[in-house]
């Protein structure tokens, strides 16, 4: 039950951060549950390996490449679902960013 509210509220936050940023394009309400769904699994099983790998760049950037390693996941998923758009890899890493914050706010209220 909590996986599904957590997809759920996941879906509402991606279609939000879509509606809220000009460069980002997101369909509709489908697509919007396929970018949550494709999100939570590469955020799962790439981001913290690729967090391990550029451990030494993360220290010299003081923790700031951590945001490209988020809109390159962004980016990917751009790639993979076929209504969700983004127009650069600048809006990559504010959509990450903004989902990230709302998410984690949206998370706290429930």
């Amino acid at each position: 039950m909590q996986t599904l509210l957590s997809l759920i509220l996941s879906t509402i936050v991606a279609f939000v951060t879509a509606y809220i940023l000009p460069g980002v394009t997101l369909t509709g309400i489908v697509p919007a549950l396929v970018v949550a769904v494709i999100l939570g699994i590469l955020n799962t099983l790439i981001f913290p390996v690729l967090l391990v790998l550029t451990i030494p760049l993360n220290v010299l950037t003081l923790g700031l490449f951590t945001f490209v390693i988020m809109g390159f996941i962004v980016w990917l998923t751009s790639l993979v679902v076929p209504g969700f758009h983004v127009a650069n890899f600048g809006w990559c890493m504010l959509f990450a960013i903004v989902f990230a914050i709302l998410n984690t706010l949206i998370r706290s209220i429930f």
